[in-house]
């Protein structure tokens, strides 16, 4: 009898375990996105802002994953402390469900989607890209939107420059300022892209690649390197080196998305080449990697100034 209870022991353990390993996007509440990363015995979840962070200590049993975790409401002050909730997933096939709870009785609710496996990286000297796209007409700011049309707007089109001005000088996660995104949205792409950062504030932004991924946007001494600094794919690829510019110059990068692996070319140095990129990173406007998304450009942050965006989608991958 003992002999037969440790089996079914096991084998719900190894159930509960089947149902969450893998890779999870999560639609937060409020809007905010996130990811999740169940392997045996490692639990990483990146929620909202920031980056993908081991959960420890975590239980996982009866197809149930729970864990504390401490979440301050965006744009509280900076005196206001955290809010403790207890977070509990329950998996049912492709799909995610979870709750959290406040110590206070406070009670939300969220979801998440089972994200595919990894695709080997692609050929790219196969792949075929169409004709380019300009994405900024110089005069306006037709084909683009704000992402949070409450929030301040510091978005215009000068001189032939996409511009966005906002006081903020600080590297907090959030901003008052809205983002900006393209009404199109795409699949896989190359994206030519130029950037100037003020060199008075050390300069901060980020572009967001189908609304996923973000390439980090500072300039080579900036104060505000991010996690890995200019050209890196935030919390989740690091360049081999910082070919950035120095502060007030302009920034060149032509990004590539095939299959979910990034290159990234920063002032003609390749820095990242052709490396797959997990999942979302920190302030995603999406998580779901096989949707299709837009170029999404955090104003959020400090001022900065764009030019020649064009875009070549994949046609042929």
């Amino acid at each position: 009898m003992k002999a037969i209870l440790c089996l079914l022991f096991s084998a719900a353990a190894a159930f509960a375990a089947d149902a969450l390993t893998g890779q999870w996007s999560l639609d937060l509440p409020d809007g905010e996105k996130g990811w999740l990363s169940v392997d045996p015995g490692k639990v990483e979840l990146l929620w909202a802002v920031g980056a993908a962070r081991p959960v420890e200590p975590f239980d996982l049993h009866d197809n149930e994953l729970s864990f504390e975790k401490a979440i301050k409401r965006p744009l509280a002050p900076k005196e206001e402390s955290p809010v403790r909730y207890r977070i509990t997933l329950h998996a049912e096939d492709a799909a995610l469900k979870g709750t959290m709870k406040a110590e206070n009785g406070i009670k939300k609710t969220f979801s998440g989607k089972k994200q595919p496996p990894m695709p080997p990286p692609p050929d790219l000297t196969k792949v075929v890209f169409g004709e380019p796209q300009s994405l900024l007409n110089g005069r306006d700011l037709s084909g683009w939107q704000a992402s949070h049309p409450a929030k301040k707007n510091g978005w215009s089109v000068r001189d032939g420059l996409l511009c966005n001005d906002t006081p903020k000088t600080d590297f907090s996660a959030y901003g008052e300022h809205t983002n900006l995104r393209t009404v199109a949205e795409f699949e896989d792409f190359q994206l030519h892209i130029e950037y100037r950062l003020p060199p008075e504030t050390g300069g901060n932004s980020g572009i967001y690649l189908r609304g996923l991924y973000e390439v980090q946007v500072t300039h080579r001494d900036s104060k505000m390197q991010g996690i890995n600094g200019p050209g890196a794919v935030f919390g989740r690829v690091t360049p081999t080196h910082n070919a950035g510019h120095p502060a007030g110059d302009w920034d060149v990068l032509d990004l590539t998305l095939v299959n979910r692996h990034i290159t990234v070319v920063l002032n003609g140095e390749k820095v990242i080449d052709n490396q797959p990129v997990p999942g979302c990173t920190g302030g995603a406007l999406r998580s779901d990697v096989a949707a299709p998304g837009p170029i999404y450009l955090q104003g959020d942050h400090t001022s900065v100034q764009y030019r020649n965006i064009v875009l070549r989608p994949v046609i042929q991958p």
